[in-house]
């Protein structure tokens, strides 16, 4: 889609209007439209008012939406930017409605966190009612994904209350798995093709991890949740998985961590070995994701298991000690339907998770599905089956305790983290509605220190395997930022 920017170039807050609404379409600019896609979208200024407004045209419509804010708003550059940001998405919103032809469930929200926003609300001393009431008016918000976010407010706030200044959450990610799925665009490398990097990596996982326990205790810095994901951190064999928890035990004092989670996500990689070495290191919390339960659909996303494998490896999980379960699924994938998700999802209530986590499948560029062009259910259907998963799921006793959206979702959807009263994990709050500084080790680690004015400062190791261990060096050394953003 052209774009055409007058009176502002803010980038940034049109592209992800635009990708929101019409995910299939890409940003192009230009000065004039050349083509029968475009977008023209303008700001200004009077004596009273900022005002936005957008003329899109598409599929041989064309509509203007308009949107304004009191100049009075605008007391200082920040405000008046976050304000300009905010009808500018606001315009581009109003104008797409009648080529649409439907009301997005998100209304005009673009942004991956639509939680924090509605938490904005309650911390400014609104009622719930009147924060949902305020939320709906400034984004359109439907009532079902209003009482979503409502849900997971009231849960960041509880997590809020635990934390104290000094608390911070762990991160630490295995980029190995024995395939790579179909819809996958994270940095994870297929065993097969990477059995030689595996060692290697432990061995550069060691380093980060004291490196990193040693910055953590100079700024006095206190765990409280321990994540260790990827990739599927249960490609490491026993041997390999204690040689890692006796890493982090030594570097971090974890006495105060109130979970500690593994993504043992495939199934294909949980033995009884396996789970014995997680539960003599007091592993909390274990997911077994099996994405679907119908075997045509994991044999269209590339997983070399079957349904029958989940149920297994399930077998082992609730055997091995006393872990709360995450089951992982994904509406939207290749071969599914509304029916089978049903089945799916009746499969997996009945099978007691204490979490379950449901996902819109998101279609990334680097992911097999995007590159080949694979048939998936229409965005009517996806949505059918994440309503239905928000019925089941509320009905079964869960409540909805974490959100984010991502780009390029089915409909603009949402994922969900949903949790018997009780279980909610700590970690994944704390990420999501960015309460607490995140340490991350391992590969594609992403470190993220909360300042106290509020601001975020990142760290960034190399994504890939073989880049990491090559760079582990400077890897450690970027350790000193946690000491550097406490003093």
């Amino acid at each position: 889609m052209e774009l055409i920017f007058d009176g502002h170039n803010d980038k940034y807050t049109v592209e992800q209007i635009m990708l929101t609404l019409f995910p299939a379409e890409r940003p192009v600019y230009a000065e004039a439209p050349a083509g029968d896609r475009w977008a023209r979208v303008r700001c200004s200024a009077g004596e009273r008012w900022l005002t936005a407004s957008t003329t899109l045209s598409y599929g041989g419509q064309t509509a203007r939406g308009l949107a304004r804010v009191p100049l009075e708003r605008c007391a200082d550059p920040l405000e008046t930017e976050r304000q300009r940001r905010h009808i500018l998405g606001k315009s581009f919103y109003r104008a797409a409605l009648p080529i649409l032809g439907r009301r997005p469930p998100w209304g005009s929200l673009s942004g991956v966190r639509p939680a924090k926003l509605l938490r904005a609300l309650l911390d400014e001393g609104y009622s719930e009612p009147a924060a949902v009431r305020e939320f709906r008016r400034l984004y359109d918000v439907s009532p079902e994904r209003s009482a979503l976010c409502l849900d997971a407010a009231r849960q960041s706030r509880t997590a809020s209350a635990l934390l104290g200044p000094n608390d911070v959450c762990l991160y630490l990610g295995v980029p190995f798995c024995p395939t790579r799925c179909a819809y996958c665009s994270f940095v994870s490398q297929s065993v097969e093709k990477s059995m030689a990097l595996i060692e290697p990596f432990v061995e550069a996982l060691l380093r980060d991890v004291e490196a990193t326990g040693a910055a953590a205790r100079e700024a006095g810095l206190r765990p409280r949740a321990l994540y260790l994901g990827g990739g599927t951190p249960t490609t490491l064999s026993p041997a390999q998985l204690d040689r890692v928890f006796h890493a982090l035990e030594a570097a971090f004092d974890l006495s105060a961590c109130r979970e500690i989670t593994v993504e043992a996500g495939r199934p294909d990689t949980i033995t009884a070995e396996r789970l014995a070495v997680l539960k003599a290191h007091g592993v909390t919390r274990v997911s077994v994701n099996p994405q679907t339960m119908n075997d045509r659909v994991l044999e269209a996303i590339g997983r070399r298991h079957s349904a029958a494998d989940v149920l297994r490896a399930l077998e082992l999980v609730r055997a091995a000690g006393d872990f709360e379960v995450n089951m992982d699924l994904i509406a939207g994938l290749p071969e599914d339907t509304p029916d089978s998700f049903r089945a799916t999802l009746e499969q997996v209530l009945a099978l007691g998770a204490e979490n379950v986590t449901v996902h819109t499948l998101s279609l990334k560029k680097g992911s097999r599905i995007t590159l080949e062009g694979t048939r998936l259910p229409p965005e009517n259907e996806v949505a059918e089956m994440v309503d239905l998963s928000a019925e089941r799921l509320r009905a079964a006793g869960y409540a909805p305790y974490y959100l984010y959206r991502q780009k390029f979702m089915a409909g603009g959807l949402e994922n969900v983290g949903w949790a018997r009263p009780g279980t909610e994990n700590l970690y994944n709050i704390c990420i999501m509605e960015e309460l607490c500084s995140i340490l991350a080790m391992g590969a594609g680690g992403s470190t993220k220190l909360l300042r106290g004015d509020g601001r975020l400062v990142r760290s960034f190791a190399p994504k890939y395997p073989k880049e990491y261990v090559d760079g582990i060096e400077t890897v450690c050394s970027d350790k000193r930022l946690i000491r550097e953003a406490r003093s």
